[in-house]
């Protein structure tokens, strides 16, 4: 198979961690007998610097006429990078939200599991820990506060900032059918993370999700308040199957669920719209306080790589082989600093991918 890929390295440990995945695609390629043709493209601070604008059409156009994004992690430090003293639409996290809204990347799937070999990595107590987890985090990426009308002006003699959280029932209908889907493949369950005890927004998502699970008779639903599940994600994440949630609940939370499996560079991440084509990046930031040091993790980049293999290529076996490879090396106790214990050995970012390549 011929596969047309734009790659998106971007800003920070973005270059390092997408280089390696590059590598393990190539390993894949080589092995299966499949080509991955690759057009490197500007996002983020990069593209500042070298056109002033965090995304141009055209990149998006060339994005568009792909099977799909490699992406890295976008942004620098924002205390210090002039880049942040741009207006907030020409920073480079504006980049990161005109590409989702141009290519319309409603669905982000982000999967938190806990490798038995990095039990003592996971912050959770034991108990919490040795029980293990794995779950899939379905963000609709395209609304909500991030999406609605915003504005900062005086009114009477006062500074006052607006931002306007925002769904209708198409938006939410088209992500709960796509969380329901992905559950009848795993364990038959879906959790709906909302605030319907404060917002109407909240109460809309419970009404359509409703209507949408009774078509999914198998699947066990439930609700559950963020705050409730904010905590619940730290006391038992095994419950969870599929969370289905807003965009900035989904934000917070998937973040959090990263954290306890050990290292947000272990969590990789997709992002789909109505067809085949999608954007596949790591969960986490740009990280330039360890930029260019060659020790990032980039794990989480590879298996948002074997995302790609499995939801736009259909390429189930090969998909396969990343993660198996992935489980082989932590299996043999290589680790990058993230997730060593004090003592272990460690590898560089660019030995790390260099071992999963081996084991394709």
């Amino acid at each position: 198979m011929n596969c047309n890929i734009a790659v998106i390295k971007g800003d920070g440990i973005g270059p390092e961690v997408v280089t390696e995945a590059m590598k393990v695609l190539d390993a894949v390629g080589k092995k299966f007998g499949h080509t991955f043709n690759y057009e490197q493209l500007l996002m983020g601070g990069c593209s500042i610097d070298k056109y002033g604008d965090p995304l141009t059409d055209e990149t998006v156009a060339i994005a568009k006429s792909k099977d799909a994004v490699l992406l890295g992690s976008i942004g620098g430090n924002t205390q210090t990078s002039p880049w942040y003293k741009l207006p907030p639409n020409k920073r480079p996290e504006a980049g990161l939200l005109k590409i989702r809204k141009e290519l319309g990347l409603f669905a982000n799937l982000r999967p938190a599991y806990l490798y038995p070999e990095l039990k003592e990595a996971c912050p959770l107590k034991e108990s919490v820990a040795e029980r293990g987890f794995d779950m899939m985090i379905m963000r609709e990426l395209t609304g909500g506060l991030y999406f609605g009308e915003r504005y900062t002006k005086e009114i009477d003699g006062v500074m006052t900032a607006v931002d306007t959280l925002t769904y209708n029932e198409n938006e939410i209908r088209r992500i709960a059918v796509k969380g329901f889907d992905i559950a009848m493949k795993r364990r038959k369950k879906v959790t709906l993370v909302d605030k319907a005890n404060v917002l109407d927004s909240s109460r809309l998502w419970r009404k359509v999700t409703e209507e949408v699970a009774k078509d999914y008779p198998e699947v066990e639903y439930e609700t559950m308040l963020v705050d409730n599940a904010a905590m619940q994600l730290v006391k038992d994440p095994a419950q969870f199957d599929v969370m289905l949630t807003e965009n900035m609940f989904g934000d917070i939370l998937s973040d959090e669920a990263s954290m306890i499996t050990g290292s947000i560079g272990m969590l990789s991440s997709a992002s789909l719209n109505e067809t085949k084509f999608g954007l596949y990046e790591p969960s986490g930031g740009s990280a330039p306080d360890i930029a260019g040091q060659n020790i990032a993790n980039p794990i989480a980049t590879i298996l948002s790589a074997a995302m790609m293999l499995r939801y736009t290529f259909d390429l189930d076996k090969e998909a396969d082989a990343i993660e198996n490879a992935v489980k082989k090396v932590l299996e043999e106790g290589y680790r990058t600093i993230d997730i060593a214990k004090p003592g272990e050995p460690q590898v560089k970012c660019d030995e790390m991918g260099t071992l999963i390549s081996e084991r394709i």
